[in-house]
């Protein structure tokens, strides 16, 4: 299947889900920003995708990150973000939300697990209560320290204010 291929609409992806399932799939779903891509989403991601058979990320759109993160976020426009998650061996899918949780989206799609980074306790995870509901199981997956978007967004800022420092003196 074609990077392209994988970047579905929550109707779109809904009707795909309903018909792995029925063919007895378990389909995974996690959601984030996936603003600037680095080994901790990757591990992330992998760990996710041994929960199931498919996996199915939803990504916040640019103005929900921007309302969440403020206006210097996202890094990366939706339409990128979506082509770079769905390069991802291990991801199946990929689609999008507009609103500022995937509440409604998780509630679309309906999957059999749920899987939120480890930052995040099982009662704090958005859409527990759909998946639970459906019978399904909700996940809090480890997290890799030190590998996190705005570490390394400090990280350059801090390099490249240290290079501006020594090349005006």
């Amino acid at each position: 299947m074609s990077v392209v291929d994988k970047i579905k609409s929550q109707d779109e992806l809904a009707e795909i889900i309903r018909r792995e399932q029925d063919a007895g799939k378990k389909v995974v779903f996690t959601n984030g920003c996936f603003d600037l891509i680095h080994v901790g989403h990757t591990r992330y991601l992998k760990t996710a995708r041994e929960k199931g058979d498919l996996l199915v990320v939803a990504l916040n759109s640019d103005e929900s990150i921007r309302q969440l993160k403020g206006d210097r976020r996202p890094l990366l426009p939706l339409n990128e973000r979506l082509r770079i998650l769905a390069s991802f061996w291990m991801v199946d899918f990929v689609t999008w939300f507009d609103e500022l949780d995937p509440w409604n989206c998780i509630n679309k799609l309906r999957p059999n697990v749920l899987v939120k980074g480890g930052n995040y306790k099982i009662n704090e995870i958005v859409g527990r209560d759909i998946v639970w509901a459906l019978g399904g199981e909700v996940i809090a997956a480890p997290l890799f320290p030190g590998k996190s978007t705005s570490d390394i967004i400090q990280e350059i800022v801090e390099r490249f204010s240290q290079k501006q420092n020594s090349i005006r003196r």
